[in-house]
């Protein structure tokens, strides 16, 4: 039975993630689905715009369904998450440059994966019930599917902050950083996703939207800006832990949890962005160098079995801040040859 119920009404291809219990964890029959649906509706001119939502009150999308990733790591079969992360890095790039507007609603739970899914398309509607994060420092990976992109462009040094923390955005916080787009209270969203289908026309969307709360983010910008300056782990480690406050003594707390590699090569990836002309494809295939590697080579493997698999929440990271080294993260995010992600 699939996890996705793809249909067409009215103007509109419609998506919707059909996975509720298991708060709608993408998997990778679920991103071949969804891009099957994309290609189909890419010249079909019956189709004007595309809707893009999920089942139940707790997730849009919680992230990626890795479990398998993590078994196949375990016997030395790495192959399983390349060919999972290729496949979901092509499907989010189509999604990021689709030629038709794909209005994506963002509830609940949004992270990793599922910022994949509904951070790139055209236009991203949040509700008040969203809590977006890119938590994938916390399990050995890096923010991945096109996030490195959104984080690089977050004002200010939000990205980082965002990135090594995992902090949860609600919806003020999401729109002041670049996650979305509009506010529209939850309980307009069946009407306006009826008139979308019916008029295959975005208009309705402005004239549904509402100023957004209020972002917490905002308003502690210019600390988070202090606290993050530095592309340099040990630097913003040393700040933190020098700074007094509840910012400060959350994001210490969470640097002091998550993967120092994760986080050393989630900050090299972002000053690699912020320093080119940075766009959708060039944030994946940075992102694929790194995911093509890290199950064989980093912390991914720990990481999943503290968090996901024994949930012990006490993960054994093999290396300190102090010893992940320049080499170590140029190694990390060298050129893979025949291997680069091909879009």
């Amino acid at each position: 039975m699939s996890d996705t119920h793809i249909r067409t009404h009215g103007r509109a291809g419609h998506i919707t993630l059909t996975r509720p219990k298991a708060l709608n964890a993408l998997s990778y029959d679920m991103c071949m689905e969804i891009e099957s649906a994309l290609d189909a509706w890419r010249d079909d001119d019956s189709v004007a715009l595309v809707i893009l939502d999920a089942e139940g009150e707790k997730a849009f999308c919680a992230g990626g369904d890795i479990a398998e990733i993590y078994r196949a790591g375990l016997k030395g079969e790495f192959d399983a998450g390349r060919t999972f992360w290729r496949d979901e890095y092509r499907m989010n790039a189509k999604l990021s440059e689709y030629p038709k507007p794909i209005v994506s609603f963002l509830h609940g739970f949004v992270m990793g994966g599922g910022v994949g899914l509904g951070g790139h398309v055209s236009h991203r509607v949040i509700g008040e019930s969203a809590q977006i994060a890119m938590p994938e420092c916390g399990i050995g990976f890096v923010p991945d599917v096109g996030g490195s992109l959104l984080l690089a462009r977050a004002p200010g040094r939000l990205g980082a902050y965002l990135g090594l923390t995992a902090a949860r955005m609600g919806p003020g916080d999401a729109l002041h950083a670049g996650f979305a787009d509009l506010f529209v209270p939850e309980a307009r969203w069946e009407a306006l996703k009826s008139e979308l289908a019916k008029t295959g026309s975005i208009a309705a969307l402005d004239a549904e939207a509402q100023p957004g709360p209020e972002s917490p983010l905002a308003t502690a910008q210019s600390e988070i800006d202090q606290l993050f300056a530095s592309d340099s782990l040990p630097e913003i480690k040393a700040a933190l832990d020098g700074a007094q406050g509840e910012i400060a003594e959350r994001a210490a707390k969470a640097v002091g949890r998550n993967a120092p590699l994760s986080m050393a090569l989630t900050l090299a990836m972002l000053a690699r962005l912020r320093a080119g002309e940075a766009d959708i494809r060039s944030a994946l295939k940075q992102e694929f160098r790194v995911s093509h590697r890290i199950v064989e080579e980093g912390e991914f493997l720990e990481g999943v079995r503290a968090q996901i698999i024994d949930k012990d929440r006490n993960p054994r990271w093999r290396l300190s801040i102090e010893e992940v080294t320049e080499d170590r993260i140029a190694a990390m995010l060298a050129p893979l040859g025949d291997a680069e992600l091909a879009l």
